[in-house]
């Protein structure tokens, strides 16, 4: 059954598919419709979530083995597929369509994609997926609808906005609903619950203040997130090479995670930070971040930092920068909180 994403919501309270596949072009739409389904999941009782990632030369053995055995740790299980090149291959489409003719009754599978092309829509393994469960199709969002894209985004966020800014803000994120999104999430920690005029969004982008990379990383630690997401945008406008902007936040954020992991077993905070390296000048500001993270923020703030490193080296797709905005303002605020749908 073809389903729209935004009918997605309603399904899901009516009942649950054995299989979903989502596919497009559009990964912050990709990633948002997962994190409702690993949502659902969960609220459902799949309590067990496994991961495989295959390609046309992929050894689709584990995943057949999965989803025939059952399990030594909960009932029902979450199985993940997901297609870097939007072609499971010769073997993948063969097992996908085994699959769909006798789907296990405590599995949930979730397959992700890359656009199809029209040899993939045509497929026999697409047909038996749509025909067993659910597939959904995500297209970007166009020009002329991205204004409204974006005032139900800041809607979430408790917030309006003048036209004349969303327009602003839509001639800057055209064609990256990522950067969109994030911009959003920006503007809504620098004005809070506010009605945004165009002076807000223009002062957002104009401010020319003049930062160090170690001011990025006292900010965050502090807890500051408006004067962390002000420094990585002076940072940028001065033309920072990234590689240092990541190595000073991700050696933080590395010392904070085995501190923060060690505290976890009953050691001493003090003997903690004194184990993970931490020089003196930087035991207070960590002392005061650690308060708000927990290990599992710690640890996805790390796994972040290997998203970016791979931006940085041309081997994953997104803007570094706006990443970048995203870690501080999880560094500078409270991961627990922040990250909820991220962890989900």
């Amino acid at each position: 059954m073809k389903l729209y994403p935004d009918k997605l919501s309603a399904h899901l309270k009516q009942k649950t598919a054995p299989v979903y596949f989502l596919h497009g072009d559009e990964p912050l739409q990709i990633m948002e419709l997962g994190d409702q389904l690993r949502a659902h999941a969960r609220k459902e009782g799949f309590d067990e979530r496994q991961v495989f990632y295959a390609n046309e030369d992929a050894d689709w053995t584990a995943f057949r083995e999965a989803a025939d055995s059952m399990s030594l740790f909960a009932e029902r299980r979450l199985i993940e597929v997901r297609f870097p090149t939007g072609k499971p291959g010769r073997i993948g489409g063969e097992q996908l369509k085994a699959y769909c003719q006798n789907p296990a009754p405590d599995v949930l599978l979730l397959i992700t994609s890359v656009k199809l092309d029209r040899g993939g829509k045509a497929s026999a393994w697409y047909k038996a997926l749509d025909k067993a469960g659910v597939t959904i199709e995500v297209y970007p969002v166009a020009a002329k609808d991205l204004t409204k894209w974006l005032a139900a985004r800041f809607k979430q966020h408790g917030m309006q906005a003048e036209s004349t800014a969303l327009e602003l803000i839509a001639e800057r994120v055209e064609g990256n609903l990522l950067a969109a999104a994030q911009e959003v999430e920006r503007l809504a920690l620098l004005h809070p619950n506010a009605s945004l005029t165009p002076d807000d969004v223009l002062a957002a982008v104009s401010d020319s203040s003049r930062y160090s990379i170690n001011d990025l990383a006292s900010a965050a630690l502090a807890g500051d997130v408006a004067r962390s997401i002000r420094i990585v945008r002076g940072l940028k406008e001065e033309a920072i090479a990234p590689v240092l902007v990541l190595w000073a936040l991700s050696s933080e954020i590395r010392s904070a995670t085995r501190a923060a992991e060690a505290i976890a077993e009953n050691v001493p905070e003090d003997k903690a930070l004194k184990a993970a390296g931490v020089w003196s000048s930087r035991v207070a500001p960590l002392k005061v971040a650690l308060k708000r993270h927990s290990v599992a923020s710690w640890l996805h703030m790390l796994q972040q930092t290997a998203e970016i490193d791979r931006m940085v080296k041309g081997q994953e797709p997104g803007d570094v920068w706006d990443a970048f905005t995203a870690l501080s303002a999880c560094l500078a605020g409270h991961g627990d909180t922040l990250l909820t749908t991220r962890l989900a």
